[in-house]
């Protein structure tokens, strides 16, 4: 049933749709937005983005409702049966330490751990996006993120007012439980107190927690890689506690699973950070590859040298260069060709760094440092045989090995009085 539904809905679901999909993810999700929002205020504009609660949503859905919608896409009738069958009578009941309650039918929702569930319900949402058609949306399952942009923050207010109040009258038609007094607010501007957002007052805040990256008012990400240090920390002083007792192949693959991937994590989002931060990352990762080797005495560079890795800002802009080649090649959602735009007058082979198009930046930290405008210049310097690697196993593979050569604000020497050189 879900091979057949996906295979048939593929066609219907909309672009900024990123949930339970092949080829999509969270960064996916993401990093439109917050690409939008340095290339608004690399040209002196500004941005907002309201982030909505949805109580239970997946609880929520209706199933008759929802039989109408699959209806109207041109599923069969005896199709329709068959899923109609699949959530109706459904049963449930509360059991606490040995006593169970009597069971009870569910009216509404679909059966969360099913391979079908989320597909269900993102078929459910479709029709909030043409009914917001025109807005800016990016979602991921009954995560519902509308933003806007403009040159003065009223505008944009007003911009996030409209699209709102379309939104909650969409949640309460179709039945799903949306609060507006548990939304928040993030604004770019720092000078706005009280925002009316469908009839409530909410306060913008300088941060927002969205799909588990802290996302602030000023996008340097401090707050989020902050907070992913002070965890990784924590599970370092743990590991160090443990180490004399475990075998260097146990160390390294915790290590790996519990240190080295929480900087994994949406990594496209976050990478351009402070020096400062960097300099913190790095110092984390020589602690813990001294913890794994027992080596107190070697520098950091021969650490990683042994373990035959690299510092984690190179290992983004690796993740970086993997998600260049699916664009090149055709392998990333249609959602990537607004951060990674074609030079539609240009045609040469793709793989040439004037292929890619992108704006004249006026500003560092929202310009030049933005992923739109290093991605071109880093897949110039990456020699062709990897470039020409026929699959992305193999370019993976090749990529994995290559040094990386950056031209970003972290990857440069700073000398005193004199500046990045």
């Amino acid at each position: 049933m879900f091979k057949q539904l996906y295979e048939y809905f593929e066609k219907f679901l909309l672009p900024s749709q990123c949930g339970f999909r092949k080829g999509f993810s969270v960064q996916h999700c993401l990093i439109i937005m917050i690409e939008k929002f340095k290339q608004m205020l690399d040209k002196g504009n500004q941005f907002g983005a309201l982030f909505t609660d949805l109580s239970k949503a997946f609880d929520c859905l209706d199933p008759k409702l929802l039989i109408g919608k699959l209806n109207s896409y041109g599923v069969s009738l005896l199709a329709n049966k068959l899923i109609y069958s699949y959530l109706n009578s459904r049963t449930q009941r509360i059991k606490i330490n040995d006593t169970y309650s009597e069971r009870f039918t569910t009216e509404y929702g679909v059966p969360q751990g099913s391979v079908l569930g989320p597909l269900l319900f993102n078929i459910y949402i479709i029709d909030l996006f043409y009914e917001c058609e025109g807005s800016d949306i990016v979602n991921y399952a009954d995560d519902t993120t509308p933003y806007a942009c403009g040159d003065d923050i009223s505008t944009v207010i007003t911009k996030l007012q409209s699209i709102s109040t379309k939104m909650f009258y969409w949640f309460e038609s179709n039945h799903l439980k949306a609060n507006p007094g548990k939304s928040h607010l993030l604004l770019s501007s720092k000078y706005i107190t009280d925002t009316f957002i469908d009839g409530q007052n909410i306060q913008p805040s300088k941060s927002e927690t969205l799909l588990g990256v802290i996302i602030d008012s000023e996008l340097n990400f401090e707050e989020h890689v902050t907070f992913v240090c002070k965890k990784v920390s924590g599970k370092l002083s743990a590991l160090g506690r443990i180490a004399t007792f475990l075998t260097f192949e146990n160390r390294r693959k915790i290590f790996k699973a519990f240190i080295e991937s929480q900087f994994n994590y949406c990594p496209l989002i976050w990478m351009q950070h402070s020096r400062k931060l960097n300099n913190k990352i790095n110092r984390i990762h020589e602690r813990a590859l001294r913890y794994v080797y027992f080596d107190y005495s070697s520098s950091f560079k021969e650490l990683l040298e042994r373990d035959n890795s690299f510092t984690i800002h190179h290992k983004n802009v690796q993740s970086l260069v993997i998600e260049i080649y699916k664009f090149v090649n055709g392998l990333s959602p249609d959602i990537i060709s607004k951060v990674f735009q074609k030079n539609e007058n240009n045609h040469y082979n793709l793989r040439c760094n004037n292929d890619f198009y992108s704006d004249n930046p006026k500003t560092v930290r929202y310009g030049t440092e933005s992923i739109s405008y290093l991605a071109p210049k880093i897949w110039s310097l990456i020699p062709n045989d990897i470039k020409s690697s026929l699959t992305l196993s193999v370019f993976k593979a090749k990529i994995r090995k290559w040094t990386p050569s950056c031209p970003c604000r972290l990857c440069k020497n700073y000398v005193q009085y004199v500046g990045f050189v």
